[in-house]
């Protein structure tokens, strides 16, 4: 991979995405939700891996993933009008075959083109195959990490200012009223993701966004987060009880456990 390949790549996604905005404001504001959204990626996995001491060559591989990892999402809204995977199709399996149907990575090696479809297909799953190359795992804990560092920032830019703009898009389609799940809230005070299946209300798929601090994977991650203050914003958007605020404990205080160095130097042994 080299400057010149990722140019052109950058070009071609720019082109493409152009190609899905309408005469319809609310419609364009959701295909300019996604590709915000991937422009913030890629400024965040550059982030992350300046800090893990990256090469410049895995720094673009790196880049080119953020780049392409939600293309999918683009012909979802167009086709679904939704960005709710089982109500549609997955995402990321969809966005490479985007990605094979206009034969985009050509300019890769096969190598590079074998990392960069594995992150993608690997960035939206529950949990990463153990049996995977060490090398792709890297990259796909780094796109994850990368990913939910933007989309913490989206929702809570959203929920700041909801009340302005709702988009029910954004929200899923789930009711916002005070209550909120007890699994969701077993599966933070177990150090768990929380299954998407427990959601029923907003409240749920913020404490869900919330438990994604237990799938974050390098420390500079964790640092972001506690530094922005991620999980305190969500946090005060949702009900004042008790036993939130119990969980939300549990949870900063692991954020905080996992903030000094944890796995920068794995990346070398690869």
């Amino acid at each position: 991979m080299n400057t010149d390949k990722l140019d052109k790549l950058r070009k071609w996604f720019a082109d493409y995405v152009a190609a899905y905005y309408t005469d319809d404001p609310i419609y364009n504001r959701n295909i300019n939700l996604k590709e915000k959204h991937t422009e913030r990626v890629c400024r965040e996995i550059i982030m992350l891996g300046r800090a893990l001491g990256l090469s410049q060559e895995d720094m673009l591989l790196a880049e080119t993933m953020a780049l392409f990892h939600d293309i999918g999402r683009f012909p979802q809204y167009a086709t679904y009008g939704t960005f709710k995977d089982s109500s549609s199709e997955n995402h990321a399996k969809l966005g490479l075959r985007e990605l094979t149907k206009h034969n985009t990575l050509s300019v890769c090696s096969d190598v590079e083109q074998t990392l960069i479809t594995k992150a993608i297909g690997y960035h939206n799953v529950r949990t990463l195959p153990e049996d995977e190359d060490e090398r792709c795992l890297f990259f796909a804990r780094l796109l994850r990490d990368a990913d939910k560092l933007d989309i913490w920032k989206v929702v809570i830019d959203y929920y700041d200012h909801r009340d302005e703009q709702p988009n029910s898009t954004i929200e899923l389609g789930l009711p916002n009223n005070q209550a909120y799940s007890p699994a969701i809230l077993n599966a933070l005070r177990d150090h768990r993701i929380a299954d998407l299946k427990d959601m029923t209300t907003l409240n749920d798929f913020k404490l869900l966004q919330i438990s994604w601090i237990f799938d974050v994977n390098f420390s500079p991650t964790f640092r972001a987060v506690n530094e922005r203050r991620y999980m305190e914003k969500i946090a005060a958007t949702l009900p004042l009880t008790a036993e939130i605020g119990e969980t939300l404990e549990i949870v900063q205080a692991y954020a905080k456990e996992h903030e000094p160095p944890l796995m920068e130097t794995d990346y070398w042994s690869i």
